[in-house]
């Protein structure tokens, strides 16, 4: 699914930086007997994103995926604000989280493990480097299969 993810968020990347929004990132997941397509989308300079305006991007969204159709099947389309877990969807995202505990999946097992937790150290030349109390942990980019956020109250 993550193939069919990509097509759609080069579709409407460009709907939502017409907006004034950044599109985050896709998440397309099945769900019982059928799909959620869930558009993350955030707007800069620290404004957080309200309920108006993701019915606004969503209805944009709607239009667009009406007319293009990239899609194969039924679906249902939500859009979101990140919230303060938010998913992080590629590397640049990552490094403007440095210092902020993570939580990382990969797509299989590194040193026997899938799951890693722990403050973001650094991010680029396809790696993330990650403190996990006191023990860093290297961790290929192209192996996380999704990463968010873990919100310190």
């Amino acid at each position: 699914m993550r193939r069919e993810a990509v097509g759609v968020e080069a579709l409407l990347g460009p709907v939502a930086r017409a907006m004034g929004y950044e599109l985050l990132g896709i998440d397309l997941h099945a769900e019982g007997r059928g799909r959620v397509l869930r558009a993350y989308i955030d707007r800069g300079g620290g404004d957080g994103i309200t309920l108006e305006d993701c019915q606004r991007v969503s209805e944009q969204f709607s239009a667009v995926l009406d007319v293009e159709e990239p899609l194969p099947g039924p679906y249902v389309l939500e859009v979101s604000s990140p919230g303060a877990d938010r998913p992080l969807f590629n590397a640049e995202q990552m490094a403007r989280q440095v210092g902020s505990r993570v939580r990382i999946r990969l797509d299989g097992p590194l040193e026997g493990r899938r799951k890693f937790t722990g403050r973001l150290v650094t991010v680029g030349e396809g790696r993330v480097v990650l403190d996990e109390d006191g023990a860093e942990v290297e961790i290929p980019l192209e192996r996380v299969a999704k990463a968010h956020v873990v919100p310190e109250w």
